[in-house]
Formats: C-alpha cells, structure tokens, sequence
C-alpha cells in the first residue's frame, strides 16, 4: 500500500501541474482532506475547473496520469456537469478528480478547501429523499422472495444485503448522519447496528436465505416506525408475509 509522504508528494505534484495548466481556471482539495487532513488510509480528492469543453482537458490529463504517474486504470462517475475521473496508481493509490466546467466550479458542501481560481455559488446537494429510499427497499424485500422461490440464491442473497445497506441509510437520514456508501454506519449506536447482524445471510441454503430476508424486513419495518409508523403499519403484514414459505411468489 501507498505510504503517506508519497500520496502529499502525488497530491502536491498534480497541484503544480494544475496551476501551470491555462485549461485549469481553479483547483480545489475535496474529500476528507479538506476537512481534517484524512487519515493513513484516505485517498486524493482534486477538483479543477475547467475552460471550454472538458474532453480535451480530461485526454491529457488522462495521459499524464499514465505516462507521468504510472495509472493502471481509470473509470469515470458523471454527476451534473461533473466528470469524476477515477484513477488507480501503484501501491493503491487512488485518484479522484473532478472536472468541471469553470461557471459551474464551486463547493457542494463542507469538504472543500479551494487552492486557486474563483468558485461559484451553488446550491447544497440535499440528503436523498426518504421516500425513495422506503421505496427501494421494499422493492428490493419482494425481489429477494422472488430469487429465493426462483432458487437463485447468489441474487436472493444480493438483494437481502441490499435491502440491509437501506436500513443503514435511513437510520442514518433519520439521525443525520451521511447517508452514501455506509459513510454514517460507524456513527449508529450498537442499539440501531445490534440487530442488524441477524440479517446477514450465513450460507446459501433456503433456509437460511428465507431466515435472512425475515430479519431483514423486521428490521426495515422497526426503522420505519421511528419516522412513518402509519406506513410501518401498513407494510408490517405484507414484510412478514412475504418471509413466509407459503407468502407470494409473483412471477415478476
């Protein structure tokens, strides 16, 4: 794994770079080390704005990750006018870039600590709405009784522990903490975690699988409660009928 000197030395480099690029209007460090400096583990989180259109800027920047720091690969997240490059270096480094277009160039929250260039004001990203969320999971509950019937069990499996990272989401929504990738999981008390590790699938059996999807729709139901108990009620029934082995099975 990458050492710490070498990932400030790559951030620092990639920096330098930036300003003396006339493409790049403004940088910025992201991430957790805009926040608190990050830790042993945290990766490199860049923004830049960018003149004119993004495609040429993100081929050379692309090439100089390659030819000047040694990337193996890279993959691209495109969010609003953003172009999140992702690239991986030697020794697992990771490297996040944004590339944005300079009007739009500017902090969408906390972890953002600006290095040059001027920043737009815009608008906060919200917290994703719960009742997306509620809708996802019971979706996500039906499917996992629908591959269990079907005897898929590595799907039915992928499902329940789906429907398990949405409870973690929206007990972290209902507490205020950071929603994606389990960011806020770690800040749950052992109460609201606790019983969530009766959902987690032990083996690939039917059993166990229907045993799984039980704990999980409690759990989901038990959440609910907290912020819709009305919708808690009226989903109960249906969550508990369809752990059961003669429940429905809709073809679907």
């Amino acid at each position: 794994m990458f050492d710490v000197d070498h990932r400030e030395q790559v951030r620092a480099q990639l920096l330098t770079l930036a300003e003396a690029d006339p493409d790049v209007a403004g940088a910025a460090i992201t991430g957790s080390a805009a926040v608190d400096g990050g830790d042993r583990w945290s990766d490199i989180d860049l923004a830049f704005a960018i003149n004119g259109e993004l495609g040429p800027a993100l081929a050379r920047w692309t090439e100089t990750l390659y030819q000047e720091f040694a990337a193996q690969h890279h993959w691209d997240l495109p969010s609003g006018s953003t172009i999140y490059r992702v690239f991986l270096l030697p020794g697992w480094l990771e490297v996040d870039v944004a590339f944005t277009p300079a009007d739009d160039f500017g902090p969408l929250g906390p972890a953002w600590r600006t290095v040059f260039g001027r920043t737009a004001q815009l608008e906060p990203a919200g917290p994703p709405a719960r009742a997306h969320l509620v809708g996802l999971a019971w979706h996500h509950s039906l499917h996992a009784r629908v591959c269990i019937e079907r005897r898929r069990w590595w799907q039915a499996e992928h499902w329940i522990s789906a429907v398990r990272d949405l409870v973690i989401a929206l007990a972290c929504l209902r507490l205020g903490h950071p929603t994606s990738y389990a960011k806020g999981a770690h800040l749950l008390s052992h109460d609201v975690t606790g019983p969530l590790e009766t959902t987690l699938v032990r083996s690939l059996d039917e059993a166990e699988l229907r045993r799984a999807l039980e704990a999980v729709a409690a759990a989901l139901n038990q959440e609910l409660e907290h912020t819709d108990p009305a919708l808690a009620a009226r989903l109960q029934p249906m969550l508990t009928e369809l752990a059961q082995p003669d429940g429905p099975a809709p073809a679907h």
